[in-house]
């Protein structure tokens, strides 16, 4: 599977003319040009991938924009700040820069950059696996540029810094983020001495935008088993620094012989299990904060032991302020989490024989078309050591499901709007905009809900006939 540093990647560059064509270019202007980073590593690895980063000791934005020439219809878009340039080629996403070197001020990630050699950029990389380059020169096409040892690293499935990992993690702080991040996606582990650089510079995330940190937490997140990543940044110290709330879930507490469970390793269990059924973002942020209030809600009672009531209720009013704070989308992904978390229990209390259509009407219209993640949640959510236990939690959800098709086939209530608008109410008794629309509109909604009437516009406006004489209206229209 692995290829070593004294093997030469000719053969796979041909596969893809563009490798050519900056090798053209750049002969002609007798620079030296090389592909370097996650391509090379991913090459190596032989995972697909669409964004390709050159290097050449020169311009990086005169060579992008000779080679775009060399590309039917190929247009540059060019970053002067930073010295770089992108096309856009065929799916992938092309991208130059001049070899250069890096240094920093202690306050902050932006380096001082200066012209350098190809030494000089591979030793500013933030880890060996992506400090490797492959050269797209005359005199030595297709060989691997690898001083230290990345291709080994691959092997050894390590995650190792190529410098001396406090001045790696000093000078940019995110480089501890992507860390966790690569040995989580990867299944890798990280160098002891490099781990070790990541606790003696944790602190130094704080100059760290929110911004790059939530990126790199969320591919954290997407990754295939995303406890393992969380757990590093426990170990690490970093996850008490940017996401404290997850922080305060840890440990076990025992009063009278009685326990609780560990809500953090829980928690983690919970998001391996949906990641196990869904590669969505949110569903997986849903998983993360199930139970985010159980520690603001945990109360000790002598007959019952610990309890957390309500814990579904906070949890669902602590997503807007976690999400804020941590630079997430306020928008329908946080209302999405936000919903997933207040009714996490409610399949669960559905759970047993006697399920009423009111309960599931409920469910279905709180839920709408999030039922199903609602269920995947619900499911990932049993967790515990009893497997018999599991077993019939799991039996008990089908049925739920059954009874939900059933009564959604019935009465269609997921997505469901009023069969009367308030503005009909208006418009049938001659009424101004006003709290007494609100209450007819929620009592024909209850009804429904309850069963009194069906979800049938006929049925509706009958009923809110009735609701009008006992509040004394008269049809006017």
């Amino acid at each position: 599977m692995y290829q070593t540093a004294s093997m030469n990647f000719k053969e796979e560059l041909d596969k893809n003319p563009i490798f050519n064509k900056v090798a053209e270019v750049s002969k002609n202007d007798g620079v030296d040009s090389y592909v370097v980073g996650g391509f090379v590593r991913d090459l190596i690895l032989k995972r697909p991938s669409k964004d390709i980063d050159f290097v050449t000791i020169g311009s990086g934005i005169l060579m992008a924009e000779k080679v775009a020439k060399s590309i039917k219809g190929a247009k540059v878009s060019v970053f002067k700040n930073f010295g770089t340039a992108m096309i856009k080629s065929q799916g992938f996403d092309l991208e130059f820069v001049g070899a250069r070197k890096e240094s920093y001020n202690r306050g902050s990630r932006k380096p001082i950059v200066e012209d350098g050699t190809l030494s000089d950029d591979q030793n500013r990389r933030d880890f060996t696996i992506n400090a490797m380059a492959i050269s797209l020169n005359e005199s030595n096409y297709g060989e691997l540029v690898d001083p230290f040892e990345g291709a080994k690293d691959l092997k050894r499935k390590t995650i190792r810094t190529p410098l001396d990992p406090d001045i790696t993690f000093s000078d940019d702080p995110l480089r501890m983020m992507r860390a966790v991040r690569f040995a989580s996606q990867l299944n890798f582990d990280i160098e002891a001495n490099t781990f070790e650089g990541i606790i003696r510079n944790a602190d130094r995330i704080e100059i760290v935008s929110k911004e790059r940190i939530a990126d790199e937490l969320n591919k954290i997140i997407l990754s295939k088993t995303p406890s393992y990543g969380f757990k590093l940044l426990y170990h690490a110290g970093l996850l008490k620094l940017i996401f404290p709330e997850m922080i305060d879930l840890l440990g076990v507490e025992t009063i009278d012989g009685k326990s609780h469970k560990d809500n953090f390793y829980h928690t983690l269990q919970v998001l391996d299990n949906v990641s196990k059924y869904s590669d969505d973002l949110w569903l997986r942020w849903a998983a993360i904060l199930h139970d985010i209030a159980k520690p603001a809600t945990k109360r000790f009672d002598a007959k019952v032991g610990w309890t957390f009531h309500g814990h579904e209720d906070k949890g669902a009013r602590m997503v807007p302020h976690i999400f804020r704070k941590m630079k997430l989308p306020l928008n329908e992904k946080m209302n999405y989490v936000k919903k997933l978390v207040r009714l996490h229990l409610r399949p669960i209390a559905l759970v047993k024989d006697n399920i009423t259509d009111t309960a599931i009407r409920r469910l279905l219209f709180e839920a709408g078309d999030d039922v199903e993640d609602l269920m995947k949640l619900c499911r990932a959510d049993v967790t515990s050591k009893n497997d018999d236990k599991v077993k019939r939690y799991l039996a008990n959800f089908k049925k739920v499901e059954q009874k939900m098709r059933e009564v959604e086939e019935k009465d269609q209530m997921r997505n469901f709007q009023p069969p009367v608008s308030g503005e009909e109410i208006m418009e049938i008794f001659k009424l101004k905009p006003g709290r007494i629309i609100g209450e007819i509109k929620e009592e024909i909604k209850e009804a429904i809900l309850e069963g009194k009437i069906s979800n049938d516009r006929t049925q509706a406006l009958e009923y809110m006939h009735q609701i009008a004489a006992n509040k004394g209206l008269k049809n006017l229209a």
